[in-house]
């Protein structure tokens, strides 16, 4: 259903609309007050997994070196680690505690391709010329649960609290690769809230549709016959040809498709060389929408126009899913309890070193010139936003359409700085990075005392996802049970380029700091020669 429905369901529904003024029950000061002070203990772990595992900087599916560096940390904390879940090998849970509610800690750790970067350099400049790199900041949200885990677990251990924590990474969610797999695995069977980390410049939660699209991610493949391009090519059937009629006929149709969609694609292989009708070419498509029933018939008018193309060529056509992503659905009474921690914490105590580099890396990369925020972002709500889209896609919503769940937005990186792109690395391994990763760490570790010691929290979260949330839709992802985890992506591509990295990976044994083991000094950026 379209957004504008949700939201009508949202104001028409007064006996569950949670109103921000409500009073609510929630875990006692002292123990949060002790959750924020063991997370305060906790910097230095924080800012050693920020930077190594930014040093790591693997794409989606090839996470090996960054879930064995993290899982194995967990490990030593007591928790028990379940490896390959899904199906997908860099996946894993990490399980602590008994009785009580079982509450879900995720955020993701993978990085992008292409975007290698020194940090703390205001200057784009690669590690490794066309390595991955961290250019959404990844690294930092694994950390800060993990020290958010593991204080939430010092408090219930010292004070004899029920309950359970799972943690989770994202596995490849650049290529929205992993959580629908999760979901149908059975990951959050069980699971009685879920909350969820994501890097900013800012600080803050929100709830309702978040307006961010689903999307399902597939590949074509056409297999046509090979002949000599000048000699015979009668005796061809090009597959190439297919990919471009294709596209054509995508771009005709969009005419008359909703405004609301939005559609991309990539020729992954267009044949080999010109003199030779290639036999085999695939097209890679992104196809969002803002609700379920409008992904599946974007999904199903590629099929089609897949097909059309086959035919008009005299090709054959398959097709892959690679990736898929629910519409971003996130729960009031958790943003509510989430939001209130998020002020009492408040953000980092920047220094002029940070704001500083801030403002460096703004003007070297011609950037809006903002400081680095003082002040906690407001919660969003549909209001707020009113109705508003963000045409982007994120697989937290096949969680969000699972359990009742929220994603805390946490201050580790500069404002300004564009998505996807180098300059979203540059302060990723920085003071910035690793003062915005505790920050979040308090607030989360607040929250899951709330739910662990409030079970009313717990309750009305489950009454406004089995509310609310399902009078606005309902969870019908298009992947079946024949579809798999593209867990070959990267491969080829990794195997070239990690002996290339690992000069660079992070000693935190030798160097107080990645920015020391580089040499790059901070704020200035300047490297040792």
């Amino acid at each position: 259903m379209p957004y504008t429905r949700s939201l009508a369901v949202l104001l028409a529904a007064p006996c569950l609309a949670f109103a921000p003024a409500t009073v609510r029950a929630e875990a006692p000061s002292p123990l949060k007050q002790e959750a924020v002070a063991d997370v305060d203990a906790r910097a230095g772990m924080v800012q050693q997994m920020v930077d190594t595992v930014f040093s790591y900087a693997e794409p989606g599916f090839q996470e090996f070196r960054t879930s064995e560096y993290l899982t194995g940390i967990l490990e030593k904390n007591g928790f028990k680690i379940t490896r390959g879940v899904a199906g997908i090998p860099t996946a894993w849970t990490a399980t602590w505690g008994e009785g009580g509610p079982l509450i879900a800690l995720g955020s993701d750790i993978d990085c992008l391709l292409g975007l290698s970067q020194v940090p703390g350099s205001p200057q784009i400049k690669p590690l490794v010329e066309g390595a991955p790199g961290h250019g959404e900041g990844h690294n930092a949200g694994m950390p800060l649960m993990i020290a958010a885990a593991l204080a939430a677990k010092d408090v219930m251990t010292k004070h004899g609290i029920k309950g359970r924590i799972m943690l989770w990474p994202g596995v490849a969610e650049e290529l929205l690769g992993s959580k629908a797999y999760y979901v149908r695995a059975g990951v959050f069977d069980g699971v009685d809230a879920s909350i969820f980390t994501h890097v900013s410049s800012g600080f803050g939660t929100g709830y309702g549709d978040l307006g961010l699209n689903g999307m399902v991610s597939v590949e074509y493949s056409f297999k046509g016959k090979t002949a000599h391009a000048a000699g015979d090519p009668w005796d061809g059937r090009s597959a190439l040809d297919a990919v471009e009629i294709m596209d054509t006929a995508w771009n005709f149709r969009r005419e008359h498709l909703p405004v609301t969609q939005r559609s991309h694609y990539v020729i992954t292989n267009g044949g080999n060389q010109p003199n030779i009708v290639p036999s085999d070419a695939s097209v890679w498509y992104y196809f969002r929408d803002k609700n379920f029933a409008a992904i599946r018939n974007l999904y199903e008018t590629g099929n089609t126009i897949s097909k059309a193309a086959a035919m008009a060529t005299g090709t054959t056509v398959t097709h892959r899913i690679l990736g898929y992503a629910a519409p971003t659905f996130a729960n009031k009474p958790l943003a509510l309890a989430a939001d209130k921690n998020i002020r009492a914490v408040g953000m980092p105590q920047w220094s002029a070193a940070d704001q500083t580099f801030a403002k460096a890396v703004q003007q070297a990369n011609g950037l809006k010139q903002e400081p680095l925020s003082s002040t906690v972002t407001p919660l969003s709500t549909p209001e707020t936003r009113g109705g508003r889209g963000f045409g982007a896609s994120d697989d937290i919503g096949d969680v969000m359409w699972t359990v009742p769940t929220i994603t805390v937005m946490f201050p580790s990186n500069i404002p300004g700085s564009i998505p996807h792109n180098v300059t979203s690395a540059m302060a990723m391994a920085t003071p910035i990075a690793h003062k915005g990763a505790v920050a979040g760490a308090k607030a989360v570790a607040m929250t899951v005392l709330d739910l662990m010691t409030t079970p009313k929290l717990v309750s009305e979260a489950k009454a406004y996802f089995g509310g609310v949330q399902q009078e606005a839709d309902t969870y019908d992802p298009v992947i079946t049970a024949e579809d798999k985890p593209a867990i070959d992506l990267n491969g080829k591509l990794m195997k070239t380029l990690r002996p290339q990295m690992e000069p660079y990976y992070y000693d935190a044994a030798k160097y107080p700091s990645y920015l020391d083991q580089l040499g790059v000094a901070y704020p200035s950026g300047e490297q040792a020669q």
